[in-house]
């Protein structure tokens, strides 16, 4: 029989609390996300954090934890071979990934996979850089129509993403040439988890508009996770923010789009109120892309303390057979060089109205803990060949 109706994972992208052993090999030795930003700052004004134990598990700067948690808490390791979004999702839902996906946030895509893609497209390519895809379109577009190529750009996650004007670059074309770099891009040392299309319309700066025939070409998941085994055994996944994205609709039963974190904790808040049963997985991006990758630990701290206010509403909400587990999918420290994410360890929060106190667990060297709890919880087998031991017995 169930322990929780409910359960709600809320990943706060990107807050990590320390390199991981291996940090070095992955050029991110020393690293420390919230560790830093505390340094930076000296302190935030997060009351529900603090006295669920976050400062427990990880005290920096000014500020240190409280007597007596509400939360159990701990760190977690990644089992994995990354520190990108998909890889760490996975894992907490059960895939170890050994084949890392490729960013190219710092360098743009190499010349050989631009010069493929040209050729196979017809196309010249232009942009090829991180940017944001309304920046880009606003600088290129023009360039575009004129010339007839296409803009190719990347972000802070895993991706290649293909812009056209619907009115010169017609859609199927868009979308032809987007399959074309989905194929290429399946080859290991230029493996991204997502080839997105970008259609725009409109003929000069200040006119251009992206249109919502947006298309995905996204990586399914390497097998099936925790959120299959939950689907099936037809119980609720609700994924709010990028979790359709991130699992390419595997294994979700419901999605919500959001716009910023703030409105992914307003849609997680609203939910709460709503009644369903299982699983409510939850992320957070704005701390990753907003402010992670253009280093910016004040604007950082701003964003933990806006979730924070947000989850003290969401802590009045929650009823007696819900849990909460808060945790993050890598680090992204906004003190560190270059602008990718950091090899770290992530926290691990858990609350509920029936736990009998607070106090640390013991840590664990997987994410995947977090999908077989989940799974445990609601008599859902993992799938064979997952990751992860539940921890249910120890909340």
């Amino acid at each position: 029989m169930e322990r929780y109706k409910r359960i709600f994972v809320i990943v706060l992208d990107s807050l990590g609390i320390g390199a991981m052993p291996d940090a070095k090999k992955f050029g991110d030795e020393g690293a420390d996300t919230l560790g830093h930003i505390l340094d930076t700052l000296g302190t935030l004004d997060i009351p529900n954090l603090r006295a669920l134990g976050l400062l427990n598990l990880h005290p920096a700067g000014k500020m240190r934890g409280v007597e007596k948690p509400l939360g159990r808490y701990t760190r977690l390791g990644e089992a994995s071979n990354g520190k990108d979004t998909m890889t760490g999702h996975w894992e907490m839902m059960g895939i170890r990934t050994e084949k890392p996906f490729k960013t190219f946030t710092d360098t743009g895509f190499p010349p050989e996979l631009i010069a493929e893609l040209e050729k196979r497209c017809g196309k010249r390519v232009i942009g090829n850089k991180s940017a944001s895809g309304t920046e880009i379109i606003e600088e290129l577009g023009e360039e575009e129509i004129a010339t007839g190529a296409m803009i190719v750009y990347t972000s802070a996650d895993s991706v290649l993403q293909i812009c056209g004007n619907e009115e010169t670059f017609d859609l199927q074309n868009l979308y032809r040439c987007c399959e074309i770099a989905r194929e290429l891009t399946l080859k290991d040392e230029w493996r991204v988890g997502r080839v997105i299309a970008r259609p725009y319309v409109g003929k000069r700066k200040g006119e251009f508009k992206r249109t919502s025939n947006r298309r995905d070409y996204a990586l399914k998941p390497t097998g099936p996770t925790a959120l299959d085994a939950m689907k099936e055994a037809g119980l609720d996944v609700i994924g709010v923010g990028k979790i359709h994205d991130i699992f390419c609709g595997e294994g979700i039963t419901e999605s919500l789009h959001s716009d910023s974190s703030v409105q992914g904790m307003e849609q997680t808040i609203a939910l709460c109120g709503q009644d369903f049963q299982g699983l409510c997985f939850v992320n957070l991006v704005d701390f990753d892309a907003l402010w992670g990758h253009r280093r910016d630990p004040q604007g950082y701290g701003r964003e933990i303390e806006k979730f924070d206010q947000n989850l003290g509403v969401l802590l009045e909400k929650l009823r007696e057979d819900d849990l909460l587990i808060l945790t993050a999918d890598h680090g992204n420290d906004p003190t560190y060089s270059g602008t990718d994410h950091t090899r770290e360890y992530v926290p691990f929060l858990a609350y509920a109205r029936d736990m009998e106190g607070g106090g640390a667990l013991e840590p664990e060297d997987t994410f995947g803990i977090i999908g077989a709890t989940v799974a445990e919880n609601f008599g859902a087998a993992m799938p064979e060949g997952t990751v992860g031991t539940s921890i249910l017995r120890k909340l």
